[in-house]
């Protein structure tokens, strides 16, 4: 017995290169052809290509075009996130905020997500300038979690205003996990405190700009410098002869430390206080400010520095003052930095020493 023929099984309808979204925008198009002119169909190609609906944002997330009017937000390009400089920037900064903290138990694995809040800001601060911020410690609301990122940043622009840093970040910024100005916070306290890691030098990404304006979302692409060459990063001057010395002579270099400690003590000793360790000694600044009293001959009034500081920006303190009084003896200005010599830089600390002896090695 023969069967009634089968209809064919209807096949999944293939969808055409033409039914993309560009190409029902393109079909969209030519029905509007059919009604305009020519010029009319250009003006609308053109606004098509630069419309809300352009290739640009394809990579956006939804909740980053859930914008208000006139708001505007920024997210890295994904290729720049697959750059090997990017991805080694962010891991070797990852790796320093958790060697820093390592003692209160905490452990950052994603930098926007782990921050944003200001929890871990905060204790990373108090950590490396050894202080106590007062802030609450746990806040959930997200008006207690910027009033605290409120706190912590104003502290960290406090420690970086007087160096002259540029302040690429805000409360709202960081705490709406944009990615680029966390890491500009992290690369400028890095280089503050003197951090003991290599930053990547020239690492550049791109970054998607979005911006609503009445009710359409534009975009556009702008290139964010994060690190530049590390001389410059950590303010590093022109090689001198104590880079010759330590490169090429470092058997001389006792004969150097010996008689800096000569000088030094000459004068020192005078308050019944004496060196023997350049590098230690020195790098809480208040042997810089006395010594600076004793060779100019006036006595410095115990209220300008910190006699017996604790904190690193204390520290940092006294020894800007230290090279404050040296400018005002008529000294060039050190080539050194104040954090250098705080962090224990022994060439740092003999470029200063060294200029002081030029000058008054002959003083009684």
């Amino acid at each position: 017995m023969s069967s009634a023929p089968r209809s064919p099984t209807p096949r999944p309808r293939r969808m055409k290169k033409d039914e993309s979204f560009l190409g029902k925008l393109g079909g969209t198009l030519a029905r509007k052809r059919r009604a305009r002119e020519v010029s009319d169909l250009q003006e609308e190609g053109k606004n098509a290509i630069n419309s809300p609906m352009s290739p640009a944002l394809a990579d956006v997330h939804p909740e980053d075009t859930q914008l208000e009017e006139n708001e505007e937000r920024t997210m890295i390009d994904p290729t720049s996130k697959d750059d090997p400089k990017f991805k080694e920037l962010v891991k070797v900064l990852l790796n320093w905020i958790n060697d820093v903290l390592v003692e209160e138990r905490i452990i950052v694995k994603q930098l926007e997500e782990d921050l944003y809040d200001g929890q871990v800001l905060q204790k990373l601060l108090e950590k490396l300038a050894g202080c106590k911020l007062n802030v609450a410690e746990v806040t959930q609301s997200e008006i207690g979690q910027k009033q605290k990122l409120q706190t912590v940043l104003e502290a960290v622009h406090d420690l970086l205003r007087p160096r002259g840093w540029a302040l690429r970040w805000s409360v709202d910024s960081i705490h709406g996990k944009n990615l680029v100005a966390i890491l500009h916070l992290l690369v400028s306290l890095a280089m503050h405190f003197r951090a003991p890691i290599r930053l990547p030098e020239h690492v550049t990404v791109q970054v998607v700009v979005v911006r609503k304006r009445e009710g359409l979302l534009h975009s556009s692409h702008i290139s964010e410098e994060l690190t530049t060459t590390t001389e410059m990063m950590m303010g590093r001057f022109e090689r001198d002869a104590f880079d010759t010395l330590f490169d090429h002579a470092p058997d001389k270099l006792s004969v150097v430390k010996k008689s800096l400690i000569t000088f030094v003590n000459k004068h020192l000793n005078k308050l019944n206080l004496e060196v023997t360790e350049l590098e230690t000694q020195f790098a809480d600044g208040v042997y810089l400010v006395l010594l600076m009293g004793l060779l100019e001959d006036y006595f410095v009034p115990l209220h300008n520095f910190y006699l017996t500081p604790e904190s690193f920006d204390q520290k940092v303190h006294n020894v800007s003052f230290a090279f404050e009084l040296m400018l005002d003896g008529g000294l060039k200005k050190p080539k050194a930095r104040p954090e250098d010599v705080v962090n224990l830089d022994l060439k740092s600390t003999l470029r200063v020493l060294y200029n002081l002896f030029t000058k008054y090695k002959n003083v009684e």
